[in-house]
Order: structure tokens, then C-alpha cells, then sequence
């Protein structure tokens, strides 16, 4: 982690409880397994943090495709995205979905 910047799971986890305001949430980041993959044309995030799954459970995402709800997940890491993340694995549902 780099001086007065928080980890990008927490940026990540704050922006998604402030937006969606879901019922269950974990951020996972999952950068450790993918060791030598982090360059790409964005360019390297600075503190190795590339690849996240995202477990979300919000009632945001009611009535809701599959598509919509990854583009609103990638709509708010938009900034991280741009910064270096290179991968976010998202598992989206509403309240009562399996």
C-alpha cells in the first residue's frame, strides 16, 4: 500500500455499501493468485491489488439482468478499474436469489 491511500478492497467495499446498500457483501481480493499477471494496457496498480471477486447480495439489483448488475458493480470501480485493477469476478444477486 502506498502512503495516504487506502487498500482498494476497502475503496471498493465503501463505494459498494454506500451505493447499494447490500444486505451481505464481501470483497475478495484474490491478486496473490494471478502473481506476474498484473500488467496490462492500463498499466500496473501500484499496490499489486489487480483481481477482486465481489459477492454482493442488494436489493438494488431486483428486476435486474445479469448485465445490468455487473455494469452498475463496474460503473462504481470505475476509478479502480482505470487505476490498475485488472479483474473484478462478480457474483450479483437480489435478496432471495440462490
Amino acid at each position: 500500500m502506498t502512503q495516504n491511500q487506502p487498500p482498494v478492497k476497502d475503496t471498493l467495499s465503501t463505494k459498494l455499501e454506500k451505493e447499494l446498500q447490500p444486505l451481505t457483501l464481501e470483497v475478495i481480493d484474490e491478486s496473490h493468485q494471478h502473481a506476474g499477471h498484473m500488467m496490462h494496457p492500463g498499466g500496473v496498480e501500484p499496490r499489486g491489488e489487480t483481481h477482486f471477486r465481489i459477492k454482493i447480495v442488494s436489493a438494488a439489483f431486483s428486476g435486474k439482468s445479469r448485465l445490468e448488475r455487473h455494469r452498475m458493480i463496474n460503473a462504481l470501480a470505475d476509478a479502480e478499474l482505470k487505476a490498475g485493477v485488472h479483474a473484478l469476478a462478480i457474483e450479483a444477486k437480489a435478496p432471495g436469489e440462490a
